[in-house]
């Protein structure tokens, strides 16, 4: 991550981290890869159960945090709207360049039957629109999750085993996003996308300017590699889908069809796939066995996601606390909630709320990983803390601005 001389050019070449996050978190995290075993022989026992038949249209609930250097980087709604509505028509297999994929590949068009919608509440239950929107005094972020953490400018995320998390900024070094693979941190669970490449109108500029970057990340979120098999040209990598042509390498801008590689002819290589580098306006399918397997991750790793109905979620209800005693923290009912909450979250997966009540008084309810302590619409009070002015606010500090229109660029 750079703060000020960050390499930020407008990306003409697809280029994915994710690969280079699941290597850094293979050799970091021995859980990683005690989960990552865990998911793949999973799927193989699920993938072949035709579950997605059986389960019908899931729905995900997403919240896209935007973290803003300048003015043009805080992406509007209406940029984020469209993103949705790619998502909607690529894993539905719903999209209308459908129509290009060369007749000999039409039999491998899988639909996921995945529906995304933007989170109708936030974690604690309050009516959100699924944005969040903060400033940061970083120029650029790399796939080292500082756009992940307050503390390094950028957003918390929300409870990852509940919302599809979606970091939208600028990326360095001609980036266009990342995700993690199921398995990794919590804290860091879910994709980050350079706004450039983000929905189809606004800041989206051309060759990546069709969403289709997100539908990129969201496969490997999904539990989905590289066509390829990420072994450079060798011929000898794998995606672990049986459907997908082996090639050698990947494939930029638009190819002609066929396109020949690792013997794999007549027909070549599967470039217009969802999962290879080309251009947004070449890629437009997914194979109906890279549904199989992320329908296996829906079932398993990421199955609480759209399994979970939380919305509508309960409301903190307009109800006063009692006064907090000297001797120890008053276990409170709901509050009445005055300005933004202050959430830490930990590797962990614990997550702290702190709010000022209409007491005046600090409230403090925690996620344990099992449910909200000390209940689910209860709070602690901590009592009411000394009256200070309360600091203006400054880019980087990581709260949220309300519309687009307010948020100040980063000096």
């Amino acid at each position: 991550m750079t703060s000020n001389d960050a390499n930020v050019e407008l990306p003409t070449r697809r280029k994915c981290g994710a690969m280079e996050v699941h290597r850094r978190l293979l050799t970091e995290s021995e859980s990683y890869r005690i989960a990552r075993s865990e998911i793949e022989n999973q799927t193989i026992e699920l993938e072949s159960t035709g579950a997605a038949a059986a389960r019908g249209l899931a729905r995900i609930p997403v919240v896209v945090h935007v973290v803003a250097h300048t003015p043009e980087q805080n992406i509007s709604d209406a940029q984020i709207a469209s993103q949705i509505e790619v998502l909607n028509r690529d894993f539905r297999a719903a999209n209308d360049d459908l129509s290009t994929v060369p007749a000999v590949f039409e039999e491998l068009v899988g639909d996921a039957q995945l529906e995304f919608f933007l989170a109708t509440a936030d974690p604690l239950g309050r009516p959100s629109n699924g944005i969040t929107r903060t400033s940061t005094n970083v120029a650029a972020f790399d796939q080292g999750d500082g756009v992940k953490f307050v503390e390094s400018g950028g957003a918390t995320a929300w409870p990852a085993e509940r919302y599809l998390n979606i970091w939208v900024c600028q990326l360095e070094g001609g980036l266009l996003g990342y995700a993690q693979f199921p398995g990794g941190p919590v804290a860091t669970d879910g994709v980050v996308i350079t706004h450039t490449g983000f929905g189809t109108v606004g800041t989206a500029a051309a060759p990546f300017n069709l969403g289709r970057t997100t539908t990129h990340e969201i496969g490997h979120y999904l539990n989905l590699f590289h066509i390829w098999g990420d072994d450079g040209t060798g011929c000898r990598g794998s995606d672990e889908v049986d459907d997908t042509p082996n090639q050698a390498g990947s494939n930029g801008g638009i190819p002609t069809f066929p396109r020949i590689t690792c013997n794999n002819g007549p027909n070549g290589d599967l470039f217009m796939d969802y999962m290879d580098y080309t251009d947004d306006a070449g890629m437009v399918m997914f194979t109906k066995g890279q549904v199989a397997r992320m329908t296996a991750c829906l079932d398993g790793a990421r199955r609480q996601l759209w399994t979970e109905r939380h919305a509508p979620e309960p409301a903190v209800p307009r109800v006063e606390a009692p006064p907090a005693t000297a001797e120890a923290p008053a276990v409170a009912g709901a509050v009445s909630v005055i300005g933004q909450p202050t959430v830490v979250s930990t590797d962990s997966g614990r997550m702290d709320v702190f709010v000022t009540g209409a007491d005046g008084a600090v409230h403090h309810k925690w996620w344990d990983g099992s449910g909200w302590r000390p209940s689910q619409d209860g709070w602690e009070s901590l009592g009411r803390p000394e009256l200070a002015a309360r600091a203006e606010w400054h880019a980087g500090d990581g709260e949220v601005a309300a519309e687009p229109s307010e948020m100040s660029a980063s000096t």
